[in-house]
């Protein structure tokens, strides 16, 4: 049994050759993809998955903890992320997505929660421009 394999199971999810597939194909990927253009690029490699299929695995990967999510022009994306908490710079063009440690997102936080008598129980930080490459 592979990392992935226990990973899965321990997030209470059957390891499928769906959801391995998905989890590979999005493994060192550096842009946020939507179920439709995955779906595209597995039937492109000859992997017979349907879009319904697709788009559930992400759904339930998303919601295991496994992707990141982001709202791409009304549609969702997703992506594979590191394990520790970080936040995110998203390119608007190519999609690209960079990770951030949390050191100055966490401090502001803090701070702004202090500031309005907060108690945080959570935050995401995604911030949206255009990388150097598209510039």
């Amino acid at each position: 049994m592979t990392t992935t394999d226990e990973a899965l199971r321990t997030a209470g999810l059957r390891a499928t050759r769906q959801r391995l597939s998905v989890l590979e194909s999005l493994r060192e990927r550096p842009d946020a993809v939507t179920a439709q253009d995955l779906h595209a690029e597995l039937r492109g490699a000859g992997e017979p998955i349907g879009l319904t299929t697709v788009y559930r695995t992400l759904t339930a990967l998303a919601g295991a903890g496994f992707l990141d999510t982001f709202d791409r022009d009304g549609e969702q994306a997703f992506r594979r992320c590191g394990e520790v908490h970080h936040h995110h710079l998203v390119c608007e063009t190519c999609n690209r997505v960079e990770e951030l440690s949390g050191d100055d997102v966490e401090r502001w936080v803090s701070q702004a929660a202090t500031r309005h008598g907060f108690e945080v129980t959570g935050h995401r930080a995604d911030i949206f421009g255009i990388c150097a490459a598209c510039r």
